[in-house]
């Protein structure tokens, strides 16, 4: 039997309050405000962070509606008037691009690519105009993603690679992606980082402890200054190519043969810390997957979830940003993954703690043992008033996919639920929200509860997710479930086959 569910318990299909994923933007505008009465000035100078900020949203509100009206343009042109249209656009210089970097790139424009997939209760014109962000930005002109090539290969592209396109396949946050092929004759994707990058997110980041100071007012729970810090770490991290280039070798070589997981490799030669090459990939976006039959949109969510804890569990890596556009689909459930600059690695005793909330909640129904844990990584404070049921009731729905042995469909309100549950604090649960916290290492990973279940509601995914998340758990290791599985299984006997017993590390 196959039947959508929400929760622990019925709730409205009301579509969320649109502040909802509003509150940190008004809380940067909040910020700024602060920082203006802190520093005791009406007017700030324009040398300040605060005003260079204010100018460079400004101008870049002004680019990417620009840029909206230009593409919309291009639809109606022949390709000699779409050339002569894409020439007057693009960003010709570091200052442009830096200036552009204000809205449309940099941190903040990744609040914006998480709303446009994560909250299907925003009005459809909203989310359109935020999946815009997924994939596309105003470009780097050919002449300055050139001479970023050239300074950090000391190489003109054109020389290094036997062909070269200077238009971009897709522009981005940090940086954008060039088509090439090598002397050698293999297709590569070239990913060049824009100029100035690194300064843009600087700022943002520099408002983030702002940003959750103000949360800290919504939700006296939270403990913000680790988070702070964890999300600093990453972000920083993810401004570094060679830093994604390892990550990503990671999982090329663990996944090599896989039936259904691709990762593109790596071509170090071609790669520094502003330059990242890889295999160029093939694939659908997933606008098109969803006109696919439900079976194949079934197996696509198969595989993606396979990706997500599979990796999570046997390698303790996370690949932190999963959103549509770094997806790339084929039938039969075959899946490329793009983009590992945003990866948390876990140690074995944070593994555990996932392992141990699982055990309590979805096999043993134990909620208070639950409790101990959640309490014991300081994710609600311990000897607060609040019932083992009401602990349950708000937290279980996290599990409620992988709670019964049977068929499950992962709905667009399942998702946005999921959501309301970390916003919305007019609701039911909103003294239990503003009591829990968010302990540091656990911050990436709830791009699984913010963006993965989005991705799934669309896809209306249905499977026995108790059973696939049974082959994963490593405290189960459950046998094959399905066709996908055991095929998995098959490569896993060839590519990791598990070492004689008295080489096991012994459990924890």
């Amino acid at each position: 039997m196959v039947r959508p569910r929400v929760g622990f318990i019925a709730v409205s299909r009301r579509r969320i309050p649109p502040w909802a994923l509003a509150v940190p933007v008004a809380l940067v505008a909040g910020a700024v405000v602060w920082s203006r009465r802190r520093d005791g000035r009406n007017v700030v100078s324009h040398t300040s962070r605060t005003a260079r900020n204010a100018r460079l949203a400004r101008l870049g509100v002004r680019t990417g509606g620009s840029f909206a009206v230009h593409r919309a343009r291009r639809v109606f042109a022949d390709a000699e008037r779409r050339e002569v249209l894409d020439t007057a656009f693009e960003l010709k210089t570091a200052e442009q691009v830096a200036e552009a970097l204000g809205q449309m790139k940099g941190a903040l424009m990744k609040l914006g690519q998480m709303a446009s997939y994560l909250d299907q209760g925003l009005p459809e014109h909203v989310r359109t105009a935020l999946a815009d962000l997924q994939a596309a930005a105003p470009p780097m002109s050919p002449e300055l993603a050139a001479a970023m090539v050239r300074a950090e290969l000391g190489a003109d592209p054109e020389t290094l690679f036997a062909e070269w396109d200077p238009v971009p396949m897709a522009a981005a946050s940090i940086g954008q992606v060039h088509r090439a092929i090598t002397h050698e004759g293999q297709a590569v994707a070239v990913k060049v980082q824009y100029p100035g990058v690194s300064e843009a997110m600087g700022a943002d980041l520099d408002n983030v402890g702002l940003i959750f100071a103000g949360m800290g007012q919504m939700f006296p729970g939270l403990d913000h200054q680790p988070l702070v810090a964890e999300l600093r770490d990453r972000l920083v991290e993810e401004l570094d190519y060679r830093n994604e280039a390892a990550n990503q070798q990671v999982f090329a070589d663990y996944y090599e043969g896989h039936p259904t997981i691709h990762v593109p490799q790596v071509h170090p030669r071609y790669s520094t810390g502003r330059v990242l090459t890889t295999d160029l990939a093939t694939g659908v976006t997933l606008a098109e997957v969803l006109t696919w039959s439900q079976p194949q949109r079934n197996l696509a969510a198969e595989t993606i979830y396979r990706f997500a804890f599979g990796s999570l569990y046997r390698l303790h890596v996370f690949n932190g940003d999963p959103h549509p556009g770094n997806y790339l689909f084929r039938p039969d459930g075959q899946v490329t993954f793009l983009d590992f600059g945003l990866v948390k690695h876990f140690t074995g005793a944070e593994i555990d703690m996932f392992g141990d909330m699982i055990e309590a909640m979805v096999i043993d129904h134990d909620p208070a043992e639950f409790r101990r844990v959640i309490e014991s990584i300081n994710l609600l404070k311990p000897g607060m008033s609040f019932t083992d049921a009401e602990v349950v009731d708000y937290l279980g729905h996290f599990y409620d996919f992988v709670l019964e042995d049977e068929d499950y469909t992962i709905t667009p309100e399942y998702a946005s639920e999921t959501v309301r549950r970390f916003f919305d604090t007019s609701g039911p649960y909103r003294d239990l929200m503003r009591a829990a916290n968010v302990p540091p290492f656990m911050v990436i990973i709830q791009r699984i509860n913010l963006g993965l279940y989005a991705i799934f509601g669309e896809l209306h995914a249905t499977a026995n997710w108790r059973r696939l998340a049974e082959e994963l758990w490593p405290f189960v290791d459950g046998p094959p479930s399905t066709p996908m599985g055991i095929e998995i299984e098959a490569w896993r006997r060839r590519r990791h086959p598990a070492p004689p017993p008295e080489e096991r590390e012994p459990a924890s």
